[in-house]
């Protein structure tokens, strides 16, 4: 399997992520912002002072289970590799590309974050799309492997107060090369609601490339938790109806769930009022 490019052996896309609401229907939101595409076996090491731009912290996608020492979940790829033997999956040598924000300047907050998953032989295993929420959730949707990088499952996830938990997802995530292109449709009651975007320009990391993307979106990360929350704000002060969160509890039947294997949620509020936020790429 071919190295990916560059001194650091990752990419960075510059990005448009654009929301476009039908059911009902709302102006297009769009963020411009940049990702990381990284091999979970050689995650970039930066010169130290460049390293405040950019981290791989286990904290931010390992969640610690029993047994793990506390305060410190396990590797990236060790937390994915238990997660899909859960579902009868072996990574075994197999290579995973992870497409992500790093953690820059002390925060990040990732709504979407995709793995591609190789066994040894480098044919396509599956696609991990990872939803995160802005009440501290986490969530994993894992979809069969597919030429084009389609796959559909049930919507079982909480992420925003403008949509209740039911709906079907549609994604296209297919693997990145010189553009990224990612899709996601959330279909309601057999129509369209909600369609998620990002597009991308692929650029080989480096120390010059990741200083251009920091200067062109500065602060990119705290930027994606303020225009999901500002987007939020504005669309319940237009009088999109709520829907309250649900218990943590609350998960549709296990025949359902089944159709479309997840995670469960990471740890999340107690109190159900939600916060106006936008939805993110996996709503």
């Amino acid at each position: 399997m071919t190295a990916l490019p560059g001194p650091w052996g990752a990419v960075l896309y510059e990005t448009v992520t654009t929301h476009v609401r039908t059911a009902p229907r709302r102006p297009p939101f769009r963020h411009r912002g940049y990702l990381w595409l990284v091999d979970l076996d050689e995650l970039p090491v930066l010169p130290r002072p460049l390293r405040p731009l950019a981290r791989f912290l286990p904290r931010d996608h390992a969640l610690a289970a029993a047994g793990d020492p506390p305060d410190d979940p396990p590797t990236i790829r060790h937390d994915l590799e238990r997660y899909l033997l859960g579902h009868g999956i072996r990574l075994g040598r197999g290579r995973v590309l992870m497409l992500t924000q790093a953690r820059s300047l002390g925060h990040v907050f990732n709504p979407l974050t995709v793995y591609w998953c190789r066994d040894g032989e480098g044919r396509p295993l599956c696609t991990v799309a990872e939803v995160h929420n802005t009440y501290g959730g986490r969530h994993r949707y894992l979809l069969p492997p597919d030429p084009e990088g389609r796959g559909e499952c049930l919507k079982d996830f909480y992420v925003s107060p403008f949509f209740p938990v039911d709906g079907r997802y549609r994604m296209v995530l297919p693997e990145p090369g010189e553009r990224l292109r990612l899709t996601v449709h959330l279909e309601r009651r057999g129509e369209p609601a909600f369609t998620a975007t990002v597009r991308g320009t692929a650029r080989p990391a480096g120390p010059a490339a990741l200083l251009r993307a920091a200067l062109a979106h500065p602060f990119a990360t705290w930027a994606v938790s303020l225009h999901i929350r500002y987007r939020g704000i504005r669309l319940w002060l237009g009088g999109l109806p709520v829907h309250p969160r649900p218990a943590a509890a609350a998960t549709r039947p296990a025949a359902a769930a089944a159709t479309c294997p997840a995670s469960p949620a990471g740890p999340s509020r107690s109190d159900d009022r939600p916060v106006p936020t936008e939805e993110v790429p996996a709503p």
